[in-house]
């Protein structure tokens, strides 16, 4: 098995608005105190910013049409799972995922954001300084946020 066969597929969304701020979310079943960017799994044979898209709308309620691509990270980055979760999520199938980021520009207003999707998976939202960012998502997930961060810095 290769090893990118050991990580899923996924995609995200640097969401900004008009002043510069990123959309982070509180997921409902993380009892830490951490905020994330919009992302998840690519169903076989999508496009990543399809399937970015899908993951935004899904999580958050926001349409694409409210979205406006800026510009895609280069590299397709990865984070790994800490043990103890590997086998809590994906039924231990990855050691964790592979990701297509995006970041785009929200053209829309904060009432277009609804959590309260067909399957929720966010209790709660704000916008934050992407400055931010690194220390409000899970540990494991740091090193890529901050990379975000800096490769997307021009952008932002």
């Amino acid at each position: 098995m290769a090893d990118d066969d050991l990580y899923r597929l996924g995609a995200g969304i640097m969401l900004v608005n008009g002043d510069g701020k990123v959309f982070v979310a509180a997921r409902i079943d993380n009892p830490e105190d951490a905020w994330q960017m919009p992302q998840g799994g690519i169903d076989e044979c999508e496009d990543p910013w399809t399937g970015a898209l899908r993951e935004l709308e899904e999580e958050t309620g926001i349409t694409p049409s409210l979205v406006e691509r800026v510009a895609e990270h280069p590299e397709r980055l990865r984070y790994d799972l800490p043990d103890e979760w590997r086998d809590k999520l994906w039924r231990g199938k990855w050691k964790g995922q592979m990701q297509h980021w995006f970041l785009a520009r929200f053209l829309g207003s904060d009432a277009d954001i609804d959590l309260e999707t067909e399957h929720p998976e966010f209790r709660a939202w704000k916008w934050v300084a992407p400055s931010e960012l690194p220390e409000l998502i899970v540990p494991f997930k740091r090193d890529l946020y901050r990379r975000l961060v800096e490769d997307f810095a021009d952008y932002l």
